[in-house]
């Protein structure tokens, strides 16, 4: 007789899978995005904050910060003893100035995705409440030290511990199993055989068409007479660039405006921080033929 397991309702992803379908967070969520998307709309401000400077997104590394000073301080609070004392206090200061630019990296990577995904929406709102308590506690903790009352500053900043070890559970619910900040085109899997999918005619200057190949979908698009490919699921959030813009060479994605350059795939605007995987393409008898890159 075959039995089956079920996820018991105390679970951790259980109760996740609650907050997925919490449907009355859907309207604070829905005006904290937009907020965002209003405050920081696409530009080099936008840019740094996504990490087109970096090659990959910022919010993770930023992250690392509050994290590391607070857990640092907390146990430096119950395993340091009264030589650590001061050194904890500074930790938890520090962690409280690095919070401020890693929670606006991080709104501005959620809003670029909560208005198509009601369960990043609800998840990233509590993710974010979560870590604002956390802000909240050791903000709270490190006031109590510099009154004197360092037991109940190091029951505060335990908590806030907790506190932000639930928002980084959420949060690495968001990254790993939501692909928020992901490289969208990370698992394609592209062909290095040479592959037709346009007649070059087809094609006219200035202008691009969506193909397929083996299950992969590429951008295939004319500018100033030569042809290039790249593969048409960006990399920032999955937008059509077939159904994006063509200008200076570049395509602009119709979602949030991430623009590459035809030639190489290469960034030129972001929000988007990964380049545009490439084809190579050939013509052949009328036609235009296209393959991945062979690894050198």
């Amino acid at each position: 007789m075959a039995t089956t397991t079920s996820t018991r309702p105390t679970d951790p992803l259980a109760l996740v899978h609650q907050l997925e379908h919490l449907a009355e967070l859907d309207e604070p969520a829905a005006t904290v995005g937009k907020t965002f998307r209003d405050l920081i709309p696409a530009g080099p401000v936008k840019d740094a904050l996504t990490g087109k400077w970096l090659g990959h997104a910022l919010h993770p590394l930023l992250t690392d910060l509050p994290v590391g000073t607070w857990t640092s301080a907390v146990l430096l609070d119950w395993l340091g003893g009264r030589s650590g004392r001061e050194s904890a206090d500074r930790l938890i200061g520090l962690g409280l100035l690095a919070a401020g630019p890693t929670a606006l990296s991080g709104w501005v990577e959620w809003a670029d995705s909560e208005a198509r995904n009601p369960a990043v929406r609800r998840i990233g709102l509590v993710h974010a409440a979560s870590n604002v308590a956390a802000v909240g506690l050791f903000g709270a903790s490190l006031a109590l030290r510099r009154r004197g009352a360092r037991t109940g500053g190091r029951l505060f900043a335990l908590a806030g511990s907790a506190a932000l070890g639930a928002g980084g559970f959420l949060g690495g619910h968001l990254s790993y199993a939501e692909g928020v900040g992901v490289d969208q085109t990370a698992f394609e899997d592209r062909t290095t055989t040479w592959t037709p999918v346009l007649r070059e005619s087809d094609l006219p200057e200035g202008e691009s068409r969506y193909a397929e190949v083996d299950g992969v979908g590429v951008m295939v698009a004319r500018w100033e007479g030569a042809v290039h490919a790249l593969s048409n699921r960006c990399s920032h959030r999955g937008g059509p660039l077939d159904e994006g813009t063509l200008a200076d060479g570049c395509v602009t994605c119709p979602l949030h405006g991430s623009t590459f350059r035809l030639a190489d795939g290469g960034v030129q605007r972001g929000p988007s921080p990964y380049p545009q995987p490439r084809w190579d393409v050939r013509l052949r008898g009328g036609v235009i033929e296209v393959r991945a890159p062979e690894a050198s």
